[in-house]
């Protein structure tokens, strides 16, 4: 269910109205809709749904995933922003990091993703898109790094970690204000939450 009617929004913080706006703007479907296929197609069967599900965890794997990457990336930009550092070798070390520590965050997110309401959904494919955009800035980084070009591979993992904040916002929308994510039932949540659950 879509959080609040534009009336009872009034006043609510900008954040607030702008991610309650993407769960009810239905102009996302076409997206949601064209993305459920590849999701359906990148959880596989029982198995692999198990394992990017977290069923041994009690919970879904994705949000502590996503520590990795942003990890990485936070401090290769630190070590970019550090005067008199020589970090660059260690910098460009942690931008591809984040990039490998990608391939499972994302394919966990999707995994989330395909069994959640429309709603989240719709949140969902604007995160993704953010997210691919923060990925496809740091693979430019780590090549322009790889090239000599520190200084250019420095500005795009900022502006890498610009993006990546937006996904991150709307990542913490899904897990809690939406309430979405797999857990064991053991775990389930008071009250009417749109969480899924698994086992």
């Amino acid at each position: 269910m879509a959080h609040g009617t534009k009336g009872a929004l009034q006043g609510r913080p900008v954040l607030v109205r702008a991610t309650a706006a993407l769960e009810r703007l239905t102009a996302l479907d076409g997206a949601v809709d064209a993305a459920r296929p590849l999701a359906a197609r990148l959880v596989g069967g029982p198995v692999r749904r198990w394992v990017l599900h977290g069923r041994a965890l009690g919970h879904a794997v994705h949000p502590f995933l996503t520590d990795v990457p942003l990890g990485a990336w936070m401090s290769a930009s630190i070590l970019d922003l550090t005067p008199g550092a020589r970090g660059g070798r260690a910098a460009q070390a942690l931008v591809g990091t984040g990039l490998l520590a990608a391939v499972p965050t994302v394919l966990t997110g999707w995994a989330e993703w395909a069994a959640a309401d429309r709603e989240t959904q719709r949140v969902g494919v604007v995160h993704a898109g953010a997210n691919t955009v923060s990925v496809v800035l740091y693979g430019a980084s780590w090549l322009a790094r790889r090239r000599g070009s520190h200084a250019a591979g420095s500005l795009l993992a900022l502006a890498g970690g610009a993006v990546s904040g937006v996904g991150g916002y709307l990542g913490g929308h899904m897990a809690i204000a939406r309430n979405a994510g797999t857990r064991d039932r053991a775990f389930a949540p008071p009250g009417n939450g749109t969480s899924h659950r698994d086992g």
